[in-house]
């Protein structure tokens, strides 16, 4: 269990350690306290009613979390780096309207990486032309969706240069920029490093020459940037570091070849704190890190400074959000492991299962409570790999508890599934004492929404 350190003597509140005011570096979210019925609260919001009142699961975002990363990134940019700076929000994390909707608020643009996504930012009221356009396979519809509606679009492959060329015009030219793969390693999971040249993103370096000619005979294709990512969930600021100089160098053999790329985007990539042991550089340490790389870069080649982009998403969202279970069922296996049952698991969060990520929890309705039992916190799908976190250290559970996950802002909901038919979760928002549904619980209905049954095999009464 977290411990609390700090008791406010007029509310009786105790305010729980988060030793540092840069939202990826903490457990919980900003706001969370211990209220004096023992009780976790977010937002202002007791987590217990929370539950009462909107069912579980149920994700609870904190806004003041979710915009104190937003300022930190974007402050930070704007003050180190000398040139042009723009954050933008790597929205796969997390995409749904509210979302958008208060990271556009804060002046942040958006990656996107679908049709779907670009469609969602574009309701969410945000302009066009500070929408990105990710992705390695993007269908011809989605290229064609983009490019009508004015968003930039990121290349990735040759496909994506021939696609975009026979959609765009001269008296119209597609905004483009060039995704490339820097070589550069780093310590993360094999699934979340992109950045090496065994990647299925962007265009290896030694084909730009290639590029550049094709481009030069395309100008419909209008070439306004670089771009490279190196991976996520990362701890490490000398990646980021180097990858300014090679960005620096792309930019110098761009305008070798007449072009004039006004964009470096750096990507993101920034690792958040899952558990005690985790120890991430704050979002100021690595956008500092960032925007010095680059600027030193340009001024060593005697370069104007391009406009600076990164495109930060799990620790951006991820320690805002947290996601409130109900506690089940108990089994106890002799010698071998203790498991605790929750109302949800792997189809609201797939990245235990997925990457083996790890979590940490507490229980809200029992804050103070001793840590004294080690138990396997166990979903409930019909899986036996469906643990949410193993060997949990946790007080004495019962049926009806409320157990909370933390950091569960980035890649939950987003990636949430109906395996064995279960709805996805509701989602609120919560800010000063209030909370606001942002996202409704899918009901049985929802589940059959999209099904057809064929007039033959409708069953005949007998």
């Amino acid at each position: 269990m977290l411990t609390t350190e700090t008791q406010s003597s007029q509310t009786g509140r105790q305010y729980l350690p988060t030793e540092t005011t840069a939202p990826n570096q903490s457990l919980l979210p900003l706001t969370a306290q211990v209220n004096p019925y023992d009780r976790l609260e977010v937002g202002g919001c007791d987590v217990q009613d929370l539950v009462n009142q909107w069912g579980s699961p149920l994700y609870i975002l904190d806004e003041e979390t979710l915009r104190t990363a937003c300022r930190q990134y974007r402050d930070t940019l704007y003050s180190t780096y000398p040139g042009e700076s723009q954050v933008i929000y790597a929205s796969k994390a997390w995409s749904c309207l509210a979302v958008c909707a208060m990271v556009g608020s804060e002046g942040l643009g958006f990656d996107v990486v679908s049709g779907g996504e670009v469609y969602t930012t574009l309701q969410a009221g945000i302009s066009p032309e500070d929408i990105y356009l990710h992705g390695n396979n993007k269908s011809a519809e989605e290229l064609k969706y983009a490019y009508e509606q004015g968003c930039t679009i990121i290349i990735d492959n040759w496909l994506e240069l021939h696609l975009l060329s026979e959609v765009a015009t001269e008296n119209n030219p597609a905004q483009i920029m060039l995704r490339l793969t820097p070589g550069i390693e780093c310590h993360t999971h094999e699934y979340i490093r992109t950045g090496h040249i065994d990647s299925k993103f962007g265009f290896d370096p030694s084909q730009l020459p290639e590029v550049f000619t094709f481009l030069q005979k395309h100008p419909q294709l209008n070439l306004i940037g670089l771009h490279a990512h190196i991976g996520s969930q990362i701890f490490e600021r000398q990646p980021h570091q180097d990858l300014g100089g090679v960005l620096v160098n792309w930019l110098q053999t761009a305008l070798d070849y007449g072009f004039k790329p006004q964009i470096l985007n750096v990507g993101g990539g920034l690792g958040m704190r899952y558990t005690e042991q985790d120890d991430p550089p704050s979002i100021k340490e690595w956008t500092q890190t960032v925007a010095q790389s680059v600027a030193k870069a340009c001024e060593d080649q005697g370069l104007d400074y391009p406009k600076l982009i990164c495109e930060p998403g799990r620790s951006l969202i991820g320690t805002a959000c947290i996601t409130a279970y109900t506690v089940g069922s108990r089994k106890v296996v002799p010698d071998i492991r203790t498991y605790i049952a929750v109302d949800g698991g792997m189809s609201d969060n797939p990245r235990p299962i997925t990457y083996e990520s790890v979590y940490r929890a507490v229980i809200a309705n029992k804050m103070s409570a001793a840590a004294n039992e080690t138990v396997t916190v166990a979903g409930k799908h019909c899986e036996s790999g469906d643990v949410v976190i193993p060997d949990a250290r946790l007080p004495q559970t019962e049926a009806g508890d409320i157990l909370v996950v933390m950091g569960t802002g980035a890649y939950n909901y987003s990636m949430a599934s109906n395996y064995n038919r279960i709805g996805r979760p509701a989602a609120v928002v919560v800010n000063q004492g209030e909370s606001y549904l942002i996202i409704e619980r899918e009901n049985y209905q929802d589940l059959l929404r999209k099904d057809r049954l064929p007039d033959r095999l409708v069953r005949k009464s007998q």
